[in-house]
């Protein structure tokens, strides 16, 4: 998922170098990488890097990217859907395969993050690419032999755009995954295609009092849109966590 950049703590961190190792489409338009950064010291669920391309002439450019893997020593995960007109992810969803050599700075957020000590139940809320870092969360569950319960409500487009599509078929025990088309729902179904709404999050979410924390991210107006719809439905605003891109 690419990101606006906000330089967080960016003055302690350094760009490493990081090889590709592999490459896998998550769908037509995504693609997930795995970049080996020797130096790297390690992140949280649901934290994020700064990338970079430098040119041989000389020019260079730079984007913020979710992480979506687990912790896993100096292994990191990034899925890249590319954006209409965006030269970074066009470049890295077309162009970069394994052993090509890129940079990266981070981690970077503190806030907006999972960590396996929590015991407490987890709503994931999704809108399209804002699935990258809840996807770290899930995965981080698992690497943790965690028994926190995680409920994901995910909002994409069409069937076609789903990400991480055979992994969230067959989740592990705990988590429990609701999709939302909003375009076009699968055929046969039983739900039509629309917007997420409050009563997705009263049937599929957490009840108030279990005091669920929840983490939102997507496009700025899905985050703010469903952080109201929570709000509006009882959950403490400091219980809400979202990360928000575009």
């Amino acid at each position: 998922m690419e990101r606006t950049a906000v330089p967080r703590r960016l003055g302690r961190l350094r760009w490493s170098a990081a090889e590709v190792l592999d490459r896998r489409a998550e769908s037509a338009t995504a693609v997930s990488f795995t970049l080996d950064v020797s130096d790297w010291p390690g992140h949280e669920a649901g934290s994020h890097l700064d990338l970079r391309l430098t040119a041989e002439d000389g020019y260079s450019t730079q984007r913020s990217y979710s992480i979506a893997s687990a912790p896993n020593g100096s292994l990191v995960d990034l899925t890249v859907q590319r954006v209409e007109d965006g030269e970074v992810s066009s470049y890295l969803v077309d162009e970069v395969r394994p052993g090509d050599l890129v940079e990266v700075r981070g981690p970077v957020g503190g806030w907006f993050v999972w960590r396996p000590e929590q015991r407490e139940p987890v709503l994931l809320v999704a809108g399209g690419s804002g699935l990258v870092p809840l996807m770290s969360m899930i995965r981080a569950r698992s690497a943790a032999d965690s028994r926190a319960p995680f409920r994901l409500v995910y909002s994409l487009r069409t069937p076609a755009d789903e990400l991480f599509g055979t992994e969230l078929r067959g989740p592990p025990p705990g988590v429990d995954v609701w999709r939302v088309f909003t375009r076009s729902a699968p055929t046969p179904t039983r739900r039509p295609a629309g917007r997420l709404t409050p009563e997705h999050l009263v049937a599929h979410g957490w009840p108030v009092d279990f005091e669920p924390t929840v983490y939102v991210c997507g496009p700025t107006a899905f985050t703010e849109t469903a952080g109201a719809y929570l709000v509006g439905l009882g959950h403490p605003p400091e219980r809400i966590r979202t990360e928000r891109f575009g």
